[in-house]
């Protein structure tokens, strides 16, 4: 809405769907790339030998993992939770998507 009270013009509110669209693609691939880093993490943690020790940093600091079988919880617990939130980015993203093709049929309409 403006100050005076107007409603957006169907350009205006194509510019906001446009624009949301791109930040929800943005956050898709933020996200997406972060799944993939954390899937190949929880590989490598399950497949490093026993024999050999395993760190993790937390803040800023490397610790040694006293329980694998933890960190592998933790670590999935994580992916679950950014899979979640990937699925609803990529939800609002096909949400957009119908309300731009809707909105760029009254364009054409207009026209």
């Amino acid at each position: 809405m403006r100050d005076n009270g107007e409603s957006m013009t169907t350009m205006e509110q194509l510019q906001v769907v446009v624009n949301n669209m791109q930040a929800a693609r943005s956050q898709v691939a933020s996200l997406k790339a972060q799944v993939q880093e954390l899937e190949m993490t929880i590989i490598t943690v399950k497949e490093q030998p026993s024999e050999l020790a395993l760190h993790k940093q937390l803040s800023g600091v490397l610790i040694e993992v006293a329980d694998r079988d933890a960190l592998v919880t933790e670590l999935e617990t994580t992916l679950n939770s950014l899979k979640e939130h990937l699925e609803r980015f990529l939800e609002r993203e096909n949400q957009l998507m119908e309300t731009y093709q809707e909105l760029k049929k009254v364009l054409e309409g207009e026209s």
